[in-house]
């Protein structure tokens, strides 16, 4: 039988990407890396692990993100090396269980000054920056897509996407920026 050699292609490779609309761009849609996102699950009395979690990587630029009660996901740029997860859950033991959503999971960032007036297009999330500061993360639909939403900056959101659905949410994102003349970067 012959080997087989998988290759990996980013989802968003070759997404319509450039600039669109007649204003000058001040919206930018980017794909970021397909690093590494691992879904907590708390054990039941297990408490806020947000502190926990932090300290639980393996040394990455890794971020912890709240999904709801007892979830988290944990994110970073490059991917886990082999044995990660598991290393991760044996710090963890009795504490919380892990699932890697690497391969599921598609990351984007979506940043300009009108942000927050392109989102509430399609989402009913009161996304201004007194209601929803930096760090604030909330699993919402945009347009029919479900998404999970993080204000990373004053002006810019990472959204979090399931990978089969990534394509549609970047052309609706697209659409929803026309107005505001959205420049848009792909992976690959």
């Amino acid at each position: 039988m012959p080997d087989v050699q998988l290759i990996h292609r980013p989802a968003l490779a070759g997404a319509k990407s450039g600039q669109f609309g007649k204003t000058p761009a001040t919206l930018m849609l980017a794909a970021l890396p397909e690093g590494h996102v691992v879904q907590v699950l708390a054990a039941p009395g297990a408490g806020d692990l947000n502190g926990t979690l932090r300290a639980v990587g393996d040394g990455s630029a890794q971020a912890v993100r709240p999904v709801g009660p007892g979830q988290w996901l944990i994110i970073g740029p490059a991917p886990l090396a082999s044995g990660s997860v598991q290393a991760m859950e044996e710090k963890l033991a009795g504490l919380a269980a892990l699932v890697d959503q690497s391969h599921g999971r598609v990351r984007m960032l979506i940043s300009g000054a009108p942000v927050e007036a392109m989102l509430a297009k399609g989402t009913g999330v009161d996304l201004a920056l007194a209601a929803f500061p930096v760090g604030r993360s909330v699993t919402t639909l945009i347009g029919s897509i479900s998404a999970h939403l993080t204000r990373v900056g004053t002006d810019s959101f990472e959204i979090i996407v399931m990978r089969s659905f990534a394509r549609d949410l970047w052309a609706e994102l697209i659409e929803m920026g026309r107005e505001f003349g959205i420049s848009a970067t792909p992976t690959g």
